[in-house]
């Protein structure tokens, strides 16, 4: 490999590590997010997955079962493999992991032992592991998507994913819910209750589900396609009666090989019942799609300028 070659490859791998300059506001704020987002999620660890023995996957679902078989140190025990594995992930994947995934899973050890030895291993809610299953991914979910925010990777079955994918074709995203639910089914080896991967898969699907409304946010805005041959009537009462700008985007049908505008326009909720009436008594026949819409940046919106890359 020529130096050349060496410096581009380098420069790459670098690319995966954000870069933020040392205690500036955007530092600060990436580790407040690292601080309380482990935080959280150890509180759902501890005080809610726990003491069930669910296991929803990861390292903190293989130190779940080794904590309860041998009395290991929850947080102690998922340091312990998350340091090799994220070794290997650096050698082998390149540098793009960076400190704070380091700081972020040095800090849940702390927080896990601490709360782990403050509550005794009692869960807080004592006999309903429904729902603690339930708030306890709701937690964990919040916690590791404030992690996210930060630009932070979660270590774990995340990185064993990523270096299976080097050396495989399968996706990225169908090789961690598998590896996480090879760990879920270790449970059920563990425990010898059917109940435990039942809990656990659940934890992972509301896991994913907080996670995303954290990092996407909760909106209210729908995207809204209309194929109209009255476009321009709706694109007129679109300005005027909403008081919204849109889009035409001109189409070309795919069987008639005709020209088909395509109105596009950014309403919230209540916007886009009105526009349906006004579309239903100018146009009967159009064709409409509304699609949830997520991080809606611009004119009449959020502003571009104050989004936190």
């Amino acid at each position: 490999m020529t130096s050349t070659t060496k410096n581009q490859t380098l420069k790459v791998t670098n690319s995966f590590i954000p870069k933020e300059e040392l205690f500036s506001k955007k530092w600060f704020r990436s580790y407040t997010y690292i601080i309380i987002g482990t935080f959280i999620m150890s509180v759902g660890y501890v005080f809610f997955i726990t003491p069930h023995k669910i296991t929803p996957g990861g390292v903190y679902g293989i130190s779940i079962v080794l904590h309860h078989l041998f009395g290991t140190p929850l947080g102690l025990t998922a340091l312990l493999f998350n340091i090799p594995i994220t070794l290997i992930g650096i050698k082998i994947l390149g540098p793009r992991f960076g400190i704070k995934t380091v700081v972020g899973f040095v800090l849940s050890a702390i927080f896990l032992d601490t709360l782990q030895h403050f509550s005794q291993g009692q869960p807080l809610i004592e006999s309903d592991p429904l729902l603690s299953a339930i708030f306890g991914g709701a937690l964990i979910g919040l916690g590791v998507g404030l992690f996210f925010k930060s630009k932070a990777t979660a270590g774990g079955s995340d990185v064993i994913s990523m270096i299976i994918a080097k050396y495989t074709k399968v996706p990225l995203g169908q090789l961690m819910i598998m590896v996480d639910s090879v760990i879920v089914l270790i449970g059920l080896i563990a425990f010898r209750d059917w109940k435990i991967p039942l809990y656990s898969w659940l934890v992972i699907f509301v896991m994913g589900k907080v996670i995303d409304t954290v990092l996407d946010g909760i909106s209210y805005e729908k995207a809204v396609y209309i194929i109209s041959n009255k476009h321009e009537e709706v694109g007129i009462i679109i300005s005027e009666n909403l008081n919204r700008g849109s889009t035409l985007i001109h189409g070309t049908g795919n069987y008639t090989k005709k020209d088909t505008p395509i109105i596009f326009v950014v309403l919230n909720r209540r916007e886009v019942e009105i526009l349906l009436g006004y579309v239903k008594s100018i146009d009967p026949d159009a064709f409409i799609t509304v699609v949830d819409a997520n991080k809606i940046l611009g004119r009449g919106f959020g502003s571009l300028k104050d989004y936190e890359a």
